[in-house]
């Protein structure tokens, strides 16, 4: 998620090098939608369907009740970094779609194969995903496919992503498709920012999750 910390993978490297800029704003204009992008809802409850299971697999993977509650305050910010990342990945898909980018079984397979190889197994590599990005162990694949994607965007646009340049020229593309989506979020998850693609909190300290909140007043 883009709030981790550095990768050497391209995606991951992207997110963080995005950093948001008021620039977009949200409507109400589609109720029961968390955001529609490119015409297609992305509904509230896909949206905590997927929060809920990151938080299925956190509870399977900690010892105890403390463990858990510990996995929860490091990610209280689940819902709208898992919000981002959906949007992200449909701008993303039609950035690399407009650059004639395609990634294939295959190409998911083999990352796979490698990284569980250096992570030390496909359980390590699971969990490894999990507590750094947030990843439930059943979108593991869709999660890499997201990460090759971006690798071949980059190299479709020539862009060298350890460069303040490369960078700049992969987020122009992103900037671009963030563009043509017309991306509208819910105000409650926050506001867009299409020369980013990157998701902003609103200032409105009555819409904090719940989790932040009990951490404020723990």
């Amino acid at each position: 998620m883009h709030r981790r910390r550095r990768t050497a993978l391209a995606f991951s490297a992207a997110i963080l090098a995005a950093a948001p800029l008021l620039t977009a704003c949200g409507s109400d204009a589609h109720p029961g939608a968390a955001a529609v992008v490119g015409g297609q809802r992305i509904t509230v409850g896909q949206l905590e369907s997927r929060v809920n299971e990151v938080r299925t697999a956190q509870r399977a993977a900690t010892k105890d009740d403390a463990q858990y509650e510990q996995a929860i305050a490091k990610t209280g910010s689940l819902t709208r970094d898992t919000l981002h990342s959906l949007v992200l990945d449909r701008v993303l898909d039609r950035a690399a779609k407009d650059a004639g980018v395609t990634v294939s079984r295959k190409d998911t397979q083999q990352m796979r194969a490698g990284l569980e190889q250096q992570a030390g197994g496909a359980k390590e590599l699971e969990t490894a995903w999990l507590q750094q990005y947030g990843v439930a162990p059943q979108r593991l694949d869709d999660s890499l496919r997201t990460e090759i994607q971006a690798q071949k965007l980059a190299a479709a646009l020539g862009a060298d992503m350890n460069t303040e340049a490369g960078k700049a020229s992969f987020w122009k593309a992103m900037s671009e498709a963030s563009k043509k989506l017309n991306v509208d979020l819910n105000p409650r998850y926050g506001t867009w920012d299409v020369e980013k693609s990157s998701r902003v909190d609103a200032k409105t300290p009555w819409l904090r999750e719940v989790t932040a909140a009990a951490q404020q007043t723990a």
